[in-house]
């Protein structure tokens, strides 16, 4: 792979075979890739000459980095219109002007999997000898640390099943692990099937055979990377909104608390846009530019970015609203006579208005993130705890679903009402087949950098249950002790 792009005679295309994920941090394409920065300055953008490219020092990997401090307010990045990679047309916006067979290819990719039709242009220039992002292209990894090039063992080492959810659904994040697999291995048929009935100046992708491992690291390499930002304005006054590949900003690392933030800005005396990278504070010298990726899960950064974040404030457990369930965890947490399985029908009406009953009913619920516990699934269980209907109805509906709302249907209602959530919380972890203490003990053996990142994922959905027992439990102390008082009084 070093002698990519050497003989233009010779060889019309390169190659799109991927090597296999080894460990959690990969070398780049090539081993000596064109230097990004320059060819970004090369090509009429602009980087602060305070920025250079690094091993972070925060995660696995390559990223920017500070040689100098930098003011808040300056300009770190900007990228001219022709700069950003996108599946379209920098005028159009649109598939027409697209190869045709790319644009056949694209429409066969669903809406949900759009990383996969950007990622059809991405292999296509990856193919392409003399490519304008050739120099950008040889930068990025050579393989994904995301859940599609997991092995069998640690697709299982992940044991994100709690029997909460697991009833009668799948785990998302293993159904939608499979479902990309599935879809890989069906459109690379696909693609092979149309690319046989071509002729080879029409060959999209030089004449090469595609594979699902290629179509997976060009997907991956693009839900990792890509950024939806605006494209062409429309009559209206809003703007198409498309994916594309930022280079070197690519390079940002996450963070909650980034200290830089893009913005677009118009070209002045023309419509197209500039892409920019804007200091949000003062970054201090060798510190590594950062960006806010968004507010998600461990559950879409570890599918879509090949990472766990840890202490995740915006990390949650997914799990079915189940009546009989419920029953079984009140009654283990002390509960007089639940009645989640055969609710009155005022409660039943009620569980309507919350989307947890009738043929269309929305059965999931989460414990974390900042709600701490879902405002749907509070509501039920405070209300199918009451038992004087004509009280519970006179409550506002927002009020019932919010935890700020301190007991607004008493003590004892609330008090049972968290305890039942904390026997469900028992009943999540208990259904784990190891512990937190156990997953760290094989941290410390050394594993592989798949098995490594299902291991720390666990540990976080573990982490994120044991978070919420304590916030509740210490609530239920709270109003245990007010309540008390309030009897003696």
């Amino acid at each position: 792979m070093a002698g990519f792009g050497t003989s233009k005679i010779l060889i019309q295309f390169r190659p799109l075979t991927c090597a296999a994920p080894t460990a959690y941090h990969s070398g780049r394409l090539v081993p000596h890739p064109p230097d990004l920065i320059k060819w970004v300055r090369g090509e009429g953008g602009f980087v602060h000459q305070a920025v250079r490219i690094a091993p972070s020092a925060d995660s696995c990997g390559l990223g920017l980095v500070t040689s100098q401090d930098i003011p808040k307010g300056s300009d770190l990045i900007t990228l001219p219109h022709n700069i950003p990679l996108r599946f379209s047309s920098l005028e159009s916006e649109n598939v027409d002007a697209v190869d045709p067979v790319l644009a056949n290819l694209a429409g066969q990719v669903p809406e949900e999997l759009w990383a996969m039709r950007l990622g059809l242009k991405l292999l296509q220039e990856r193919a392409t000898i003399g490519s304008f992002w050739w120099p950008y292209i040889s930068n990025l990894p050579e393989t994904y640390s995301v859940p599609i090039f997991f092995l069998g063992e640690d697709i299982k080492n992940l044991q994100y099943a709690p029997l909460l959810y697991q009833q009668n659904f799948q785990d998302l994040l293993l159904l939608l692990v499979n479902k990309r697999c599935r879809f890989l291995l069906d459109f690379e048929n696909y693609v092979k099937r149309v690319m046989g009935n071509l002729k080879p100046d029409d060959h999209p992708f030089r004449g090469q055979d595609v594979d699902a491992s290629s179509l997976g690291w060009a997907m991956s390499a693009v839900s990792s990377r890509a950024f939806r930002l605006h494209g062409k304005k429309l009559v209206d006054g809003t703007h198409v909104d498309v994916p594309m590949m930022l280079p070197l900003i690519d390079m940002c690392n996450h963070s909650f608390n980034p200290n830089a933030r893009i913005v677009q800005e118009q070209h002045t005396g023309s419509t197209k846009m500039l892409v920019k990278v804007v200091a949000e504070t003062e970054i201090k010298q060798d510190h590594n530019l950062l960006l806010n990726y968004g507010c998600l899960n461990n559950d879409f950064f570890l599918l879509d970015y090949g990472f766990v974040i840890p202490s995740n404030p915006y990390d949650c457990i997914e799990l079915k609203y189940d009546g009989a369930l419920l029953d079984a965890a009140s009654m283990a947490a002390g509960v007089v006579s639940p009645n989640f399985s055969s609710p009155a029908p005022w409660q039943r009406q009620i569980l309507s208005q919350l989307n947890l009953d009738g043929e269309a009913a929305d059965l999931k619920v989460s414990l974390g993130g900042s709600e701490l516990v879902e405002g749907r699934l509070l509501a039920a269980l405070r209300v199918l705890l009451a038992s004087d209907g004509e009280a519970v109805q006179k409550q506002d509906l927002g009020a019932l679903k919010s935890l700020a709302a301190e007991a607004p249907l008493g003590i004892s209602n609330e008090v049972a009402a968290l305890r039942t959530v904390i026997a469900l919380c028992v009943i999540a972890l208990g259904h784990f087949p190891t512990k937190i203490m156990e997953d760290e003990a094989l941290l410390k053996q050394g594993v592989s950098g798949s098995t490594e990142l299902a291991i720390q994922f666990r540990i976080q959905k573990k982490s994120v249950i044991i978070d919420v027992m304590r916030s509740l439990t210490s609530r239920v102390k709270l109003l245990s002790s007010k309540e008390e008082i309030s009897a003696q009084g």
